[in-house]
This record gives C-alpha cells, sequence and structure tokens, in this order.
C-alpha cells in the first residue's frame, strides 16, 4: 500500500467562519460537502467538519484520513498485520474510503481514486 498524503481533521462549531482562516493559512480553497448531517470542507490538509455532536463524536475517534492509491491494498495489509476493517470500503465524495482499526487501537479513514465498478 502507498500513502499519499494524509488530512487532519478539525471540528469547528462555525464552518464559515473556520473556512478563511485555514484558506489563509493554506493557500488553498476549500472544497465543500456533506458526510452524513455533516458539513465538510476540505482545504489542504485539513477537513473542517461541523454539524450535530452526536455525529462529530463518532467522526473524533477517527485520528487522520490517509490518502492511499487503492483501498483494497490497504484492507490486505491491515488485516496482515492484525487490523480490523470498521466500516467500508464505499463509495464517499472523494474516491472510496474505509475505516480501520490498527491493531494499537488507532482508527484512521482510508480514501483512494479507485471507481467502483
Amino acid at each position: 500500500m502507498d500513502i499519499l498524503g494524509t488530512s487532519l481533521r478539525v471540528c469547528v462549531s462555525d464552518l464559515d467562519a473556520a473556512i478563511p482562516v485555514y484558506e489563509r493559512l493554506t493557500g488553498a480553497q476549500a472544497q465543500r460537502f456533506q458526510r452524513g448531517g455533516v458539513s465538510v470542507a476540505a482545504v489542504g490538509c485539513f477537513f473542517l467538519m461541523s454539524g450535530p455532536e452526536a455525529e462529530l463524536s463518532v467522526l473524533r475517534k477517527i485520528t487522520a484520513t490517509l490518502a492511499v492509491t487503492n483501498v483494497d491494498e490497504a484492507v490486505d495489509d491491515l488485516k496482515a498485520v492484525g487490523g480490523e476493517v470498521v466500516a467500508g470500503p464505499i463509495a464517499g465524495p472523494a474516491g472510496r474510503t474505509m475505516v480501520a482499526r490498527h491493531p494499537d487501537g488507532s482508527i484512521f479513514e482510508y480514501v483512494d481514486r479507485v471507481a467502483i465498478t
């Protein structure tokens, strides 16, 4: 599995107020989308998230999002080292995604750009 990059998750109370701050800090323009009841803005290496506390509390358990070349390879590699898939793989707004628990208990989201056939 090749890890191409990492996105950090930041829960904010006011997404509209947070976006200009992160755009200025990163020099990147926000790309907005919904994930269930949560509004998300991808700004550089950050995922800014705002929404109902019940949904944010679940998302806070995920340490970071890792961009990989192929989620299926990530699944195989994680299982080989004793990790477990918690959710997915499923289609998401940025590509296929899955959530996995590493053997040490850390939880990460993995995302790729491979279309589901």
